[in-house]
């Protein structure tokens, strides 16, 4: 399957150095609220990129769900092919591509466990069939069919019936702190404006543009 006319120009914007932030964290928050008010679709929406023992890499779309200047959360199963990664291999990126806008973020970091105070807060705060839908599923695990799922969940909103829902043992969050970030802004001609954050010998955020 050649798709080679399938192409379009990338005319959105441009990035500059005088308009970069000093802190990329900063510079993060602007774009998301360019992105939210360009009502782009889902834009916490992020693809965390894991390595397995064997040097495999895998991708998933996760949800930002915090962030701070110490870096990125998202909460997921403890059991699932990504917390096996990360218990072997702390280290991860994350991008964030909102195409409607012509922006990718790409970081480069590793992943720290958040405190169970944190995630039991973050819990409490979901939707109950959420909360029940993190106890009916084994993340990750080959299971025969749908009906599985299903049947879970409902024997899960009986067995919980009454009361609030529990954290399970087996469900928790993750803090990626960025080391290394990009900031890409699609420009006509394929002539992509593209601006790196790593720290320097003073731990202080330094940018600088790259080719494309």
């Amino acid at each position: 399957m050649d798709l080679y006319e399938r192409r379009r120009e990338y005319r959105f914007g441009e990035l500059s150095a005088e308009s970069l932030a000093s802190s990329p964290f900063q510079q993060f928050e602007r774009w998301f609220q360019d992105a939210a008010d360009a009502e782009v679709q889902d834009p916490t929406a992020m693809c965390l990129a894991t390595v397995d023992e064997s040097n495999r890499p895998s991708q998933r779309v996760v949800l930002l769900k915090h962030l701070d200047e110490t870096g990125f959360v998202f909460y997921t199963n403890l059991e699932s092919r990504k917390a096996r990664d990360m218990s072997g291999n702390q280290n991860v990126s994350l991008n964030f591509a909102w195409l409607e806008i012509d922006r990718q973020v790409n970081i480069e970091g590793n992943v720290q466990k958040l405190s169970i105070g944190e995630v039991l807060k973050y819990f409490a705060s979901r939707p109950r069939d959420s909360q029940l839908a993190a106890w009916a599923s084994q993340q990750s695990r080959r299971i025969s069919g749908r009906q599985i799922l299903d049947e879970e969940f409902s024997r899960m909103s009986r067995k919980f019936h009454e009361g609030e829902v529990p954290l399970p043992g087996f469900w928790g969050g993750y803090k990626v702190i960025p080391s290394r970030w990009e900031f890409w802004q699609g420009r006509e001609n394929r002539l992509h404006d593209r601006f790196q954050y790593t720290l320097d010998a003073s731990s202080e955020w330094e940018s600088y543009r790259v080719a494309p």
